[in-house]
């Protein structure tokens, strides 16, 4: 059994006080806190990452880093080779000669590529320019002004058709060549066919010319028909920002609903048939419309085999009931087959964004994923009747995520989390299970946590396995779990070389001081065991995914879990209660109670580590987060002043009564408005209620051109905190949409506010922070 309390590392201990006048710390130190940032580390590393990219025959190949840059790699799990693709060196020279430039082998100008046939490949170095090579004789030709294939059609699954959107009405055209068609007749603004919410700035904040997207639809599996949605976004109330240019400013304005809104985003779902365009609306209610989260709206879609019915979910406002709905796709007839409801939010998954429910065959079973037990099982669903066949899977534990169901065998293969007993429960593992309930059998005995890709047929999984402390081993299995071929090992000799360490992990009593939670701590490389160090909590509250993430090995991510401990201190992170991935009181924590944020578990856990670390200096502790984060650090600051010194807070929805409906509806419930004692059910979450109490250091920061969180959310409290005569810092970043966070100027500023108010040392003069170039 791995332990997750390690012993005590050290009794007599010298606490580091802030000096009288501050210390300097030297632009070498900052290089050697940058040389851990994620993209930098990324660089030392090979092997690690398979995406691979599915051929016929259940071939794959992916873009694999080595040494000196990229290679890409063929696998055929059906003879178990392995082999690149096409010789570097003499593709390289071949497109050299042509371009009439020079590449290299390893650093060839394109990530992706299409076979066009046997022995030969198609790529673009930009959007309108495409090259052929022929990979046995290595001549390439081109350039041809063909543009990239588009970003914003749909194929359908027998080739013959692509579909699009266009002026609000959903369109198709034969990808042979032939006239465009247009199904749909009435579309207008804001009352579209196969649109998704309006997103604002997204061309000027993430620098590319266009952003356009798929169309959301859904083809049948006989091409015959697509399913899709016409969206109504009338009236739904609008959101403005400023875009920052010489002169006057732009204004740039979106619909964007809020809790307790009257008009909200709606849509009805229709099918059209492409033989004889004509479409049919399914007979019901409008459905509730909210595209930012996935998992609720249209991915809830799946046709019946025989493309004769579309099964999808419906929903209440306040996500307590859901509903597992069949439309007929001819006539328009909708009936429902089961409905979940409860005390609070109906999952379909784990984890935001997916669905773990699937049509079988024809349609007269599906499984179906529930918690009504208590954790995330599936269940076999007759729907004919709406009746529970039987339940799949069961025990404290969680399925995961569904990756096949084979009928022939009537096996189903998923991922689950918690079934191994003294693991991690947070690993994945695969199995395989009777869809009768029986055979549950383990398919990936390794003690590590498992990402798996299903090919196409579905014999073979890519299965890439590790833990923080150990690097990726990617192995291709069959579906008996069975290790057909090693595909990569990574090789972290490198990295390790700069001195690189994995994180610790804990497991420790939360709040209550009975319910298991699970971290990790960063510590120094050159950490002295006689000595204490400032302690920085990241904090991400969720609660739909917590700040730790999956349990695979990770370089980190902006947050800089392995830089900022380089800097002299040690840095907290915590899957605290609220996070999903464990039981469903678990993640239903402080449903309700948006303001908890899980930070009463996050001080616990800090307490019962200090004994066992006594490195830990409790009397400084910062804390620090974006987004979610930013919410949940500021609100620690203000409501936990004797624990948390520092915050830097980013981006925070700290109201969340100006924040997305259908999001703070979820987790917060309805807004409901007192009309005794005036105010409403929100008021005990709003950080600028909580401004009177600041004491520390905090650090705001946001983007002006954020249409995630707006910016009204942080001068919310900033008016409250000058209201309340209160010292504290802002910057804002132009232009900048909702992820400024990994910026190297934000980054930069989060370093120089812990080093300064925790450390008590003077950071460097504007060190410049420098990502490595793309490649």
């Amino acid at each position: 059994m791995r332990s997750y309390a390690p012993a005590v590392l050290a009794i007599g201990l010298l606490t580091i006080a802030a000096p009288t006048h501050a210390q300097q710390m030297t632009a070498a130190d900052y290089a050697r806190a940058e040389q851990m940032l994620s993209w930098n580390a990324t660089q030392l590393v090979t092997g690690m990452n398979v995406a691979p990219r599915w051929l016929s025959g259940d071939r794959f190949w992916y873009r694999n880093r080595v040494r000196d840059g990229h290679e890409f790699v063929l696998v055929d799990p059906v003879r178990a080779t392995r082999r690149p693709v096409f010789d570097h060196a003499r593709l390289a020279a071949a497109l050299s000669v042509a371009a009439d430039t020079s590449y290299v082998p390893h650093k060839l100008p394109f990530r992706e590529f299409d076979f066009a046939g046997d022995a030969s490949i198609q790529f673009h170095l930009a959007d309108s320019v495409r090259w052929t090579c022929d990979i046995l004789a290595y001549l390439c030709m081109g350039p041809d002004s063909i543009p990239r294939p588009p970003r914003d059609e749909t194929e359908s699954p027998d080739g013959q058709w692509v579909s699009f959107q266009r002026d609000e009405n959903l369109w198709i055209r034969p990808t042979a060549g032939g006239d465009e068609i247009q199904l749909s007749q009435d579309g207008e603004p804001d009352y579209g066919y196969a649109v998704i919410a309006e997103q604002c700035c997204q061309e000027i904040t993430t620098r590319r010319a266009s952003t356009k997207r798929p169309p959301t639809v859904a083809w049948s599996p006989d091409s015959r028909r697509i399913a899709t949605h016409k969206l109504d976004e009338r009236d739904v109330g609008m959101f403005h920002l400023l875009e920052t240019q010489t002169g006057r400013p732009k204004l740039h304005s979106y619909r964007y609903a809020l809790p307790g809104d009257s008009v909200i985003p709606t849509f009805d779902m229709y099918v059209f048939d492409v033989e004889s365009r004509s479409g049919v609306q399914f007979d019901q209610e409008p459905l509730i419309g909210d595209f930012a989260i996935p998992d609720t709206t249209w991915s809830q879609v799946e046709w019946s085999s025989d493309g004769t019915r579309l099964f999808y979910t419906r929903r209440s406002r306040d996500f307590k009931e859901l509903e597992l709905m069949v439309g007929d796709a001819s006539t328009g007839a909708t009936r429902t087959i089961l409905t979940e409801h409860g005390p609070t939010l109906r999952e379909m998954a784990p984890m935001i964004g997916s669905r773990n429910w699937r049509v079988v065959g024809d349609g007269r079973e599906i499984v179906w994923y529930s918690e009504r037990d208590g954790w995330g099982h599936l269940y076999l669903v007759n729907t004919e009747t709406g009746a529970i066949v039987n339940q799949i899977t069961s025990g404290p534990w969680l399925v995961f995520d569904v990756l096949r169901i084979d009928e022939s065998s009537r096996r189903i293969y998923f991922t689950a989390v918690g079934r191994e007993a003294d693991r991690d429960p947070y690993y994945r593992h695969v199995y395989s299970a009777g869809l009768d309930g029986s055979g549950i059998t383990l398919l990936t005995p390794e003690d590590a946590d498992h990402t798996v890709i299903a090919s196409p047929s579905g014999r073979f999984f890519v299965d890439s396995y590790s833990r923080r402390d150990q690097s990726p081993v990617t192995v291709v299995r069959d579906s008996r779990g069975r290790v057909m071929q090693t595909v990569e090992t990574a090789d972290i000799s490198d990295l390790l070389a700069t001195g690189w360490q994995p994180p610790t992990p804990f497991r420790v009593k939360g709040r209550d001081g009975v319910t298991d939670v699970y971290g990790y701590l960063y510590f120094p490389t050159d950490m002295d065991p006689e000595k204490q160090y400032p302690v920085v909590d990241y904090v991400y509250p969720g609660p739909q995914v917590g700040p730790v993430g999956l349990r695979g090995f990770s370089l980190g991510g902006w947050a800089g879990e392995h830089a900022l401990p380089e800097l002299g201190f040690i840095v907290f992170v915590i899957d605290a209660l609220g996070t999903p991935v464990r039981s469903k009181a678990f993640h239903d924590g402080y449903y309700g109670n948006m303001g908890d944020n899980g930070i009463p578990d996050h001080i616990a856990a800090m307490r019962h580590l200090a004994r066992v670390y006594p490195q830990m200096d409790l009397n400084r502790v910062g804390i620090f987060g974006h987004s979610g984060g930013g919410f949940a650090s500021t609100d620690a600051l203000l409501r936990y002043p004797d624990f948390f010194k520092v915050a830097v807070s980013g981006a925070g929805n700290h109201d969340n009564r100006g924040y997305l409906f259908a999001w703070a509806e979820r987790y917060q419930g309805l807004l409901v408005r007192d009309s005794v004692r005036g105010g409403d059910n929100y008021d005990s979450q709003a950080n600028q209620n909580l401004a009177a109490n600041l004491e520390g250091k905090l650090l705001l920061s946001y983007g002006s051109l954020d249409d995630n969180v707006h910016p009204n959310n942080t001068l919310l409290v900033v008016q409250a905190l000058i209201a309340n005569n209160k010292d504290f810092d802002l910057f804002v970043m132009p232009n900048r949409n909702h992820g400024h966070a990994g910026e190297p100027y934000s980054i930069r500023r989060t370093w120089d506010y812990f080093v300064e108010h925790l450390l008590g040392m003077k950071p460097p003069h504007e060190y410049e922070i420098s990502p490595p170039p793309v490649n």
